[in-house]
């Protein structure tokens, strides 16, 4: 059997990633099985667990996946001339909400208040999240508002809190809005 290659290794990943994503938003997480996931990429079982662990690898997977993009746009708006102001970070955000990234995000929270080795991963992404939206708004102080940088990373962490809080709840109110592909049939 041939070798994959790693850039058709990453390929195959981010085949299984997206197939994931795609049955946690459909059937939550807890009840989407690895043969879910089979069925949904069009992989062998063999492939999936060539590929992942378990469920808890898919599902930090599809966290990186998620935060990786956000990280390259916030990176793109903190490197700009003109960083966008808060107000118009937070609605860029709120206007890049996916809504079955959304349903993803919410049913990870929940599992993350029982699964240790979830927590783990919404924590580190929380984190991770947070630090993008002070480095974007503590360039938007420093750019745009003329702030020296120490004071700029002092201003922006309670900007910084109340961004992430509104985005979170606005990731919630479009879980809880959107209709899931079986109640949209």
């Amino acid at each position: 059997m041939p070798r994959l290659t790693d850039a058709r290794r990453e390929l195959r990943r981010a085949q299984i990633t997206e197939a994931a994503v795609r049955c946690f938003g459909r059937n939550g997480l807890e009840r989407t099985s690895i043969a879910d996931i089979t069925a949904e990429s069009g992989l062998s079982v063999g492939s999936i667990y060539a590929h992942y662990r378990n469920k808890a690898e898919l599902v930090q997977a599809a966290a990186r996946e998620v935060l990786a993009e956000r990280a390259r746009v916030l990176g793109e708006y903190a490197a700009s001339d003109t960083p966008p102001d808060p107000d118009e970070l937070l609605a860029r955000l709120i206007a890049a909400i996916d809504p079955v990234d959304a349903r993803v995000g919410v049913q990870t929270w929940g599992e993350a208040t029982t699964d240790p080795v979830i927590r783990a991963i919404v924590i580190d992404m929380t984190d991770r999240m947070r630090a993008l939206l002070h480095d974007c708004i503590t360039a938007w102080f420093v750019k745009v508002e003329h702030h020296e940088l120490a004071e700029a990373r002092e201003r922006a962490t309670p900007v910084v809190h109340r961004v992430s809080a509104l985005y979170l709840a606005e990731l919630l109110y479009a879980a809880l809005h959107s209709p899931t592909e079986e109640t949209a049939s």
